[in-house]
């Protein structure tokens, strides 16, 4: 029988902390290896399973997302007998900055698009994209320190055509995302001459490259995306229609998808020459039983869909657990201390007053490095959640208003929390924050099945087993052009024809050969919390 580890008691911590503060640079003496396989969520006994069936068998998975990967479908035929049809050239799945870059880029070149949202337009992880954007765009950087940066933080395990692709795209996207009316932090000494842009150095980064807009350039991009696409008036959009099935024609190419109308609780089909998803992570699986900072769409549909339909998925036994969640208060725990406040300079301190890990190595390893501390006994207890600080005060007195004026969202989660950030430090711990893996795709988005292309967190093979910082907010701007593009012209062929349900036979026959109930249904389309039974809510339709 395995004992908790004993923390530090909070006030104890503090008097630690205080004596030190700032504490002096440490780093943490485990080679990487062993500190990922020792302390990395992704390597805990029994975490992974081995899929039995589908395109990806015999690869390692984590149980609550095999559990859906190998379920049955949400939809049978009867379900889409005499139900709407609509018809459109371009289907877009998603309604985050993927999703909107895709629709906008298929949309401007000659394309009829329907963008289908689970939620409603926004409602997605991209909003809560706090650090920023990476793009070379430095005189001291380049293309290929940003392609070896980005292998290097990644295990090594990415796709280089892929990667090759979202690094060269980088300064277009930036210049192109500020023609669509986002902004951009500026250096302070060049904001009276036209502005230069403000670059910081990500945590992996042999450059400063980390483009942003205070700590919330996320919700900066997607506001300015979600105004073009609102006033596209080639997209049509549908809030509040998650996709249940994808459809197949007579040749197995995607064919579009059955969605389900929420508002009026029935099945609405949309045929489409090309379809895009862009459905983004899985955060609110709750892998490993952690908190997360996604959305509450963020549950597998997308990966769920492409897998039933054929394509192949890869490194989907690697997520991302982003350092610095709110380990307390309890009601926000999961909540994001933005990786900003650790590049410009805010230290994590164990209960001891002592730095462990270098604050800007790969987020995998000072993830691994604070789960060492609390299991090794010197984490930080308080209210029976464990952590460590984020040392903001030190920042403070180091850098006076920078909490005020660059740090605004974690200024106000900590008023949130109710303590002021420039006085106390946060207590932080790991929390699920991205998945690494996805549908194996081109570097045009295009999966291996004809009509069916992903953009976005749903995609794998850009960031191998570990993504860096900003390399998120560039690789939906960056594909979602790509499939956008892909996509129209892909619509520009020859139309679906017999469009159906004609790929769950054969899935079903495999569920069945291996063993594996259909009694199982998915997508989830929401978390078990959210009380909604997407088989209830269907057959309610039917």
């Amino acid at each position: 029988m395995s004992v908790a580890p004993v923390s530090v008691p909070h006030a104890r911590a503090l008097e630690a902390w205080r004596s030190a503060a700032p504490a002096a640079p440490r780093a943490c003496e485990l080679p990487v290896p062993e500190l990922l396989h020792g302390f990395h969520p992704d390597h805990r006994p029994g975490a992974m399973q081995t899929l039995r069936v589908g395109p990806s068998a015999g690869l390692p998975c984590p149980a609550e997302l095999a559990d859906l990967l190998q379920a049955d479908s949400l939809v049978e035929d009867v379900d889409i007998a005499g139900a709407p049809m609509l018809d459109t050239d371009v289907l877009v799945i998603g309604g985050g900055g993927a999703g909107c870059i895709a629709a906008l880029t298929a949309a401007r070149a000659g394309a009829r698009v329907l963008l289908a949202t689970k939620l409603r337009i926004g409602d997605s992880n991209t909003v809560m994209a706090e650090g920023g954007i990476q793009a070379a765009v430095g005189a001291e950087d380049s293309l290929q320190r940003h392609f070896e940066d980005t292998l290097r933080a990644g295990h090594f395990a990415a796709d280089k055509a892929l990667v090759s692709a979202l690094v060269s795209d980088g300064p277009d996207a930036v210049r192109w995302l500020i023609q669509e009316g986002m902004s951009f932090d500026l250096t302070e000494n060049s904001q009276r001459m036209g502005g230069t842009l403000l670059r910081k150095t990500p945590g992996g980064a042999t450059a400063a490259r980390l483009l942003s807009y205070r700590d919330f350039t996320g919700l900066e991009l997607m506001r300015a995306v979600r105004e073009a696409t609102l006033l596209q008036p080639s997209i049509v959009i549908m809030d509040r229609h998650p996709a249940m099935e994808l459809l197949t024609d007579d040749r197995g190419r995607c064919a579009g998808a059955a969605l389900h109308d929420l508002a009026r609780g029935r099945t609405v089909l949309v045929r489409a020459g090309a379809t895009v998803l862009a459905t983004g992570g899985s955060g609110r699986l709750h892998i490993a039983g952690f908190p997360t900072s996604n959305h509450y769409g963020a549950t597998a549909d997308g990966l769920v869909l492409a897998y039933r339909l054929g394509a192949p998925l890869r490194e989907i036994d690697s997520f991302q657990y982003h350092p610095t969640g709110i380990a307390w208060p309890h009601h926000l725990e999961g909540a994001l201390v933005s990786e900003a406040a650790r590049s410009s300079g805010a230290f994590l301190v164990n209960g001891l007053g002592q730095r462990f890990v270098e604050e800007l190595r790969p987020r995998d390893v000072v993830a691994s490095a604070i789960l060492r501390e609390i299991a090794e006994g010197r984490g930080v207890e308080r209210d029976g959640s464990t952590g460590v600080f984020l040392d903001t005060p030190s920042l403070e007195r180091a850098q006076p208003g920078i909490l005020g004026r660059s740090l605004v969202t974690l200024t106000h989660l900590a008023h949130r929390a109710g303590f002021d950030a420039a006085a106390e430090p946060f207590l932080i711990r790991p929390t699920l924050h991205y998945q690494n893996g996805g549908v194996a795709i081109d570097p045009s988005g295009r999966t291996d099945v004809p009509g069916l292309l992903c953009a976005g967190e749903v995609v794998g093979g850009l960031h191998g087993r570990n993504r860096m910082m900003g390399n998120a907010l560039l690789e939906l701007v960056a594909f979602g052009r790509r499939a956008g593009a892909a996509a129209a012209a892909d619509a520009r062929g020859e139309r679906p024809r017999n469009v159906g349900l004609t790929h769950l036979a054969d899935w079903r026959r495999a569920l069945l050969i291996q063993g594996l109930s259909l009694s199982r249904k998915a997508p989830m389309i929401f978390p078990p919390y959210g009380n909604f039974d997407a088989a209830t809510a269907r057959g309610k339709a039917a």
